[in-house]
Parts: C-alpha cells; structure tokens; sequence
C-alpha cells in the first residue's frame, strides 16, 4: 500500500482494510529506516492513524497542517511523497522536522513546543481577511505542548475567534518527552478512555434510563437537547469553558472513529478542540514497553560499537548530586527535561527538590528567581537553545533582582542532525548583554565539576555553565595559570606573535592550532579563561602583549566572546587586533558537528591556515626577524 501513494490524494481511494495495512506497513518502514539512521520512533509511531485520517479529511496543502512541536512528522512527510529516509537527519537528507525547502506541504519548521497554536490563529485570521473562507488550519498539538505558556496565550486568543474555521487536535499520549506534568495533565486524564469507559457509559445509560423527566426518561432528554451521554459524563470544562466547542475523547489508532470526528469539526465554522488518545510507539513493543521515553528518539544503528568516555551530561549529573548532598538549598528545575540533562539522578536522591514545570521555560526561569528569593539556590538544566524563550526571564526576573540562580545549559554549540532550531549557538551572544551575568564554557569533565562549584556559591547575580553534546573530551591539562586564566600553551609572562583565546570545547583545537603555527615559527600561546564573561583582567594584559589575538568559539560570531573580547581590549586602550572565529549568523542544517565545523571553517587545519595568512599580512614574522 505505501508504494502506491505518494500524495494525500492517493489515500481517498483507499478502502477501511487497505488503510490499516497501509497504517501496517508505515509503522514497519518507521521501525526499520528510524532503527537505522537514528530518529524520533516513538512519537511517529504513535500517530500513523491520525495523520492518515487528516490527510484524508483535509486538503493539503490548501487546508494547513500544523505539526508542534515537528518531531511526529515522519509519517506525514511519507505521506506526501518524500519516502527516501536513507540519510534522515543527515547532511543532504530528510530533516527531522517539518521542513518549506522539502515540501509544500510544510508550513512551518519550528521544533520548539507549544507555538503551533499562535501560527494557527495567524493564518486562519489571513484566511479570514483574505476571503478564503473554505479553507482550514489544522494544528496538531501534543498534551505536552500545551503545558507551554505559550499555547494558553494563543488558546485566549482562539477561543474568541467565533468566525474563522481552526481545528486543534490534540494528541494526548501522556507523554512530552516524559510523562505530561501538572495540572493540565491531571485534568486531561479525566478525559481519556479507560479500561472501564465503556462499561462506565452503560452503567449511566442505566441509570439516566431510570430517572424520569419531563413525562420521559432523562436519557431520551438529554438525546433530544442533542446532548448524548459521553457529552453529558465527561467533564470537559477546561476547554468548553474557553468557549471552545469539544470532540472527544477518540481513540486516536481508530481509523473510523478519528474520520467522524475530523469531519465533525471540519465542518463546524469555529474554532474546534479535537482530542485525539494516542500511545507513544504504538505498534513496536520495545517502544511501547520503555518506560524511560518509549523510544522518543534512538541513535542510529552501528556496525560495532564505539568506546567512548562519560557524557558531559553524567558528569553534570554526578556533580549536581554531590552538590545537592552538601548543600541542601540546592534545588533542581527544569522543562520537561529531567533525563535528557541529567537531572535523574538528582531526583531519584532528592525528589522534594526537583521540579520539572512541563515546556514551560519562561515559568521556570522566573520561578527560579522566586526560589532564590527565598533563601534557595535554584540551578536550572536546559538545552542551550531553549534558554532562547525565557531571555526576558533571565534579564529582568533574575539579573535585575540580582538572584543567585544558576542556568546549566547541554548542548550548547553545534548539536548536529537535529537542525536550525536545536544548535545551542545564539547562548554566548544573547547572555553577554545581561548586566551581573558571570558565563563559564569549561574544556573538559575536570572544569566543568570546577566551575559548577563555583557558580552554586554565588548568591547575587545569575551564573551559567555551558557544555557541548557527547562525550567528554581527554582532559586538555594546563601548564600555567594567572588570575583566572589557564595557560594551555607558552607563557602569559612573555611576549609573542599570536594569543589564541579558547572557549570551551573549543580547547584542543586551539592547542592543535598553536602546534601548527608553532612548526610555522610562529611564537603562540594558548589560554583559556576559566569565565569568559566577565573578562578577566588578565586576559587584557596578557593580550597586550601580542601582536595578534584570535578567538576560537563554537558560538555565532557576532556579539560572541571574541566580540566582548575586542571591545574590552580598545576600552583599555589595548590595540592588538582580534580575529574572531566562530559559527556564521545564519541558519545552520542538520548534519553531523564535523560537517558542520567544517563548512564553518573551525577544524584546526582551516584556523591555522587562516591564522598564518593573518601573520603574514601584518607582517608579524618580518618584525621579529627585524628586530
């Protein structure tokens, strides 16, 4: 079945059996092709019903469908035509979300949760406005999404649009990442179809049958209001209250059941909250029996596998719980993360202090500055690209009130083949213009245990410890130190041709690169700052006596380290130039960190080439030789 179609069109001539084998056999090619490139398995698998069904209710891409947060999307990109998953989520491949450049069929490519809904009630305004008053805007929302602030803001705003046709489906598996927390997902739970429903339903029809009203039954009361049992038993308030008309609960692996239901709410000319039961890798044991994640995201599959060191994740995780032992003011927050940045462990030792506040990262950030007001000492685990949406959280909730909060940030710089959405490279740029914000990218295990240490003692301004996916690298040693610097090569004492200033785990770059140029007769000396915001004032002496400093960062160039670097030093009236190298202000695609680095012109054979070019042209070497 999945040979024959290669557009949603080819599905409305498809029959109730053929559509399950097709549902059959997508979930074969997901377990196979995902299990090999590496993926997210678990949510795909989970809606291989529901997006037959709206493909063959909607027409895409006339009628938009909206995928928050992109990662359930596989099956839709198979449905509309793009089948070769041979290099998914790798250089020249399928993305891993919603991608414009792949298809028409894609609206939008954001993979950041619970901003679907805001997109709806834009476009279904344009449509609005436009006169395009027989189109549709499908979002499809997961019940982890809308523990975002952000999907309530828009909810707000949709629920007063009596005029425009939106449905929202919500896809409610109990699972984000992990399960759903708080109290959206105590109330949903309220709604989904138990083991005991349908015996529950009878049981009522008996006695709603037995109760008379108005010279009937109040059971043929209520079907004459045209208000049928399961409307009059379930309590949907939380959305009917919105003013937003309810459907649901449906079974979302019923294909009849979620065809109904999609037609009901296409043709109602208001908004529309379709809730849709799903379960998280439905079909694939292994994913529906993990209970960490149930397979939301595997690794691709490997010939042999690699031995490799301790992530920086577990030795964060390690570290935290030591902390947390001595300290008991240290408390542990984050959104919907815990496993992924390693707060488990910490949980597992310390439960009453742990709190996960669902996809919310705006909450946690200001919540934290309320722990801190109170005498505790939060430390907030995020990806770095996630600390995007709580910025103003950071600047005015934490900084301004001068709270001793403490941002762990994983995987910040290249992440790799998740795409444009999930490089942690804007981190660097947009935190060194929070005044009081001390900054620390460690190069290895040993300074990242060090200057998590060091953070969790400060008690008046915001500190923040970021680190790269993967493993940990060898240990980069240092041959010297002065006033908050480490030395990783030559002398800060003694002049020469070029400084070279690493940031994280940037380090054994940067000393590959002061070998290259060193062969080249090039005096260099490395250094890392042990924070690079603020600047130490080391670094600006040591920098003075150079003629040439170049800054190695696995962050957007621009506002980056080098650039605070460079503005610090003509403060000081320090003249030597800085050649900053660091990641383009652009979009970055999926692929893996090395491709990546590469076309950035960050491996140490492209830096040293460029380093010795610079020397060249200032004319660095004939000076010396001068002199």
């Amino acid at each position: 079945m999945l040979d024959t179609v290669d557009g949603p069109a080819d599905l409305s001539r498809l029959g109730l059996p053929e559509l399950r084998t097709l549902a059959q056999e997508i979930r074969r090619f997901l377990v196979t092709e995902v299990s090999r490139t590496g993926g997210h398995l678990g949510p795909n698998l989970g809606v291989v019903e529901l997006t037959i069904a709206l493909h063959r209710v909607f027409d895409s891409p006339r009628d938009v469908l909206l995928w928050d947060t992109g990662h359930q999307a596989y099956v839709h990109k198979l449905l509309t035509g793009r089948k070769d998953f041979s290099r998914l989520r790798a250089k020249g491949g399928l993305s891993g979300y919603p991608s414009r450049s792949e298809s028409e069929h894609d609206v939008i490519e954001n993979s950041h949760a619970s901003t679907a809904l805001s997109y709806a009630d834009g476009l279904a305004t344009a449509n609005r406005l436009r006169g395009f008053h027989d189109r549709c805007v499908v979002a499809v929302v997961g019940d982890g999404a809308l523990t975002g602030g952000m999907a309530w803001e828009a909810l707000n705003n949709i629920a007063a649009a009596k005029d425009r046709p939106l449905v929202i489906v919500v896809n409610d598996n109990e699972r984000s990442y992990a399960p759903t927390v708080g109290g959206l997902a105590d109330h949903l739970a309220t709604l989904r179809t138990s083991a005991g429903y349908e015996a529950f339903l009878q049981r009522g029809k008996e006695i709603l049958t037995g109760v008379p009203f108005a010279g009937r039954t109040l059971y043929d009361a209520l079907h004459g209001a045209k208000k049928g049992l399961k409307d009059f038993l379930t309590p949907q308030g939380l959305f009917e209250d919105l003013g937003l008309k309810y459907v649901g609960p449906v079974d979302g692996h019923d294909l009849v059941a979620l065809e109904t239901a999609l037609r009901r709410a296409k043709g109602f000319p208001g908004p529309v909250v379709v809730h849709c039961l799903t379960r998280k890798g439905k079909g694939y044991r292994p994913a529906e029996e993990h209970q960490a994640d149930r397979l939301h995201a595997i690794g691709p599959r490997r010939a042999a596998p690699r031995a490799t060191g301790p992530s920086w994740t577990s030795v964060f995780s390690d570290e935290i719980v030591r902390i947390g032992a001595e300290r008991p003011d240290v408390v542990a927050i984050t959104a919907a993360m815990r496993e992924p940045v390693g707060l488990e462990a910490f949980a597992a030792a310390f439960p009453e202090r742990t709190f996960d506040v669902g996809i919310a990262e705006q909450h946690a950030v200001t919540c934290a500055a309320g722990l801190a007001a109170g005498g505790m000492h939060p430390v907030v685990a995020l990806y770095a690209t996630f600390l995007n949406r709580a910025f103003d959280q950071v600047l005015m909730d934490v900084a301004l009130h001068k709270a001793g909060v403490t941002f762990v940030l994983d995987r910040a710089g290249v992440t790799g083949n998740d795409g444009p959405s999930h490089h942690g490279m804007w981190d660097m740029s947009i935190l060194q213009v929070v005044p009081g914000l001390r900054l620390a990218a460690p190069r290895d295990g040993a300074r990242l245990r060090a200057r998590l240490a060091e953070a969790v003692a400060v008690s008046d301004a915001p500190t923040v410890v970021r680190y790269p996916k993967g493993a940990v690298p060898d240990e980069v040693p240092a041959v010297g130190h002065v006033d908050g610097v480490d030395i990783l090569a030559g002398s800060a004492e003694a002049s020469a041709d070029v400084l070279i200033v690493s940031v994280g785990a940037m380090a054994a770059t940067a000393v590959r690169v002061g070998e290259a140029l060193a062969g080249a007769g090039v005096s260099v000396t490395v250094v890392d700052p042990e924070w690079v915001q603020p600047v130490a004032p080391a670094l600006t002496t040591v920098a003075g006596r150079h003629g040439l400093v170049a800054v190695l960062e696995d962050n957007v160039v621009v506002g980056g380290v080098g650039s605070v670097l460079s503005h610090t030093l003509r403060e000081a009236h320090v003249s030597t130039p800085v050649l900053q190298f660091g990641l383009p202000r652009c979009f970055l695609p999926h692929a893996d960190r090395s491709e990546l680095l590469e076309e950035a012109g960050l491996t140490p054979d492209q830096i040293s080439r460029s380093l010795l070019d610079s020397v060249t042209r200032c004319g660095l070497l004939d000076d010396r030789r001068a002199s």
